[in-house]
């Protein structure tokens, strides 16, 4: 059940982004992937988005574990007095209740009381009713109230911590299907040369049985297929590894075959700096948390002050004496006063509320650092989205100038206008750029993955429960 749960969460979250295109075959018989598909049974298969999500659960139980207990507490004692020197024995049972209302400071306690003297059989009972307010320290539950707030605080910034595990956990996935992808289009590549230098070995055989080709460049030419033979060895270990590496993601043990789908994400996402960057100082997870912790630091020094103040308690009762068990008044008693308990020199709570000083002032000194690296993190993120951007043009380019160049070398050889030399190293080049152009293509995929993360966008919620019905990336 919490897998399925693990699983809806997750696809809540992807759908929204990614058109959910189920698993079918390649056409090279291979069963494709898409994005969405490998989330979906990761989120399923892997527990780690489950062991993030469940320490949600215990944050619930915070306030409880820190707060003073509001519990009603029911005490029963029972005794039996002998008195030594009159040989007087007597059973005496005692009921109370109590109960405190923290965020207020105000405790009220009832009691009942009743014993049987052995000798006469005389009983005698008293009822009375206390109730007590503080007044100085946690004045009318002030201290209470703060650590209320404090505990609040941690659990929110708990939760935003929760959040960024699950945007972590999630980039994660998608940077390995990157990954994946990028392998497997190397590869396509490298067997589209591989197959070329072929037919033009064939080609270069074909000339030198009608001497029109030197034996030289049949070598030239089998050493060439030979390297890139090598280079696609190489590729497909490299595939095979990312391969392995999202087998293991969704915990598949079988053996068929996967092949990813063109992920099609973020081809025209553009970045507004300034104007993200605005929102994301406004609005953002992040910033909210390091407002948190500063206004946390806050409340402590607060919280520490009123320790300093003496402990008075205002009380005010009410007492009945009489006999029976049904307390028949024999006297009654209405009675005030006030408490007073003051530690001197209050060394301990003076202690912490010069340190909880220093820590506050410490806080503001590391939230202002961390505004200052975000901002420099955010800035050369940028950009590198943007110096991958223009690569990819120029690589788009170069392809077509270096596809052209290789169709006239080709032309140009045939007449014995250039070397062969200069069609192998024209055939590199365009080989070269294939490659330059898928690895700028995922790297700028990548990126902006993590600018999405980095301005708590890839998940835009606060809150775990959220993510159910309206995750969005």
């Amino acid at each position: 059940m919490k897998r399925l749960v693990v699983a809806t969460i997750i696809m809540s979250v992807v759908c929204v982004c990614y058109p959910v295109v189920a698993a079918a075959d390649g056409d090279d018989g291979g069963r494709t992937l898409s994005l969405t598909e490998f989330i979906r049974l990761a989120s399923e298969k892997d527990t780690s988005f489950e062991e993030i999500l469940i320490d949600e659960l215990a944050l619930q139980y915070e306030k409880a574990l820190q707060l003073p207990a509001k519990d009603l507490v029911i005490e029963v004692k029972s005794q039996y007095v002998t008195v030594l020197e009159e040989d007087e024995e007597a059973p005496e049972n005692t009921v109370s209740l109590s109960k405190l209302f923290p965020l207020q400071g105000t405790d009220i306690t009832a009691e009942y009381n009743s014993s049987i003297k052995s000798s006469t059989y005389d009983i005698t009972s008293d009822y009375s009713i206390i109730v007590s307010q503080p007044i100085a320290e946690n004045a009318f539950g002030r201290a209470n109230r703060l650590l209320d707030k404090i505990v609040g605080i941690e659990t929110d910034i708990a939760r935003h911590q929760i959040i960024e595990a699950y945007e972590d956990y999630l980039a994660t996935l998608i940077q390995r299907y990157f990954d994946w992808y990028s392998a497997f289009e190397n590869v396509k590549t490298a067997e589209n040369s591989y197959r070329e230098n072929v037919k033009l070995l064939e080609n270069i055989k074909e000339r030198e049985k009608k001497s029109v080709a030197l034996p030289i460049d049949v070598n030239k030419i089998q050493l060439q297929v030979l390297a890139k033979e090598e280079n696609l060895v190489a590729l497909r270990t490299t595939y095979a590894r990312s391969l392995t590496l999202i087998k293991e993601a969704i915990r598949y043990e079988g053996d068929e075959a996967f092949i990813p789908e063109q992920p099609v994400l973020y081809e025209d996402r553009t970045i507004d700096f300034a104007g993200e960057y605005r929102r994301f100082t406004d609005a953002s997870r992040t910033y909210k948390a390091l407002t948190m912790l500063e206004e946390k630091s806050s409340l402590k020094v607060d919280k520490a002050a009123d320790a300093l103040l003496p402990s008075i308690d205002l009380f005010a009762g009410f007492s009945v004496d009489g006999t029976g068990h049904d307390v028949v008044p024999t006297d009654k008693q209405a009675f005030a006063g006030v408490s007073l308990e003051w530690p001197l020199p209050s060394q301990v709570e003076r202690a912490e509320y010069e340190t909880a000083k220093i820590a506050r002032d410490k806080t503001a000194l590391g939230t202002e650092g961390t505004y200052a690296r975000l901002h420099t993190s955010l800035s050369n993120l940028y950009d590198q989205i943007e110096r991958e951007r223009r690569l990819i043009e120029l690589s788009d380019q170069k392809i077509k100038l270096a596809q052209s160049i290789v169709e006239d070398e080709t032309e140009n050889y045939s007449f014995g206008k250039v070397t062969l030399n200069d069609l192998i190293d024209e055939v590199n080049k365009l080989e070269d750029n294939k490659f330059n152009k898928i690895s700028h293509e995922v790297q700028l995929k990548k990126l902006i993955v993590e600018w999405l993360r980095l301005t708590d966008t890839l998940v835009a919620q606060n809150r775990v429960e959220d993510i159910r019905a309206e995750g969005v990336f």
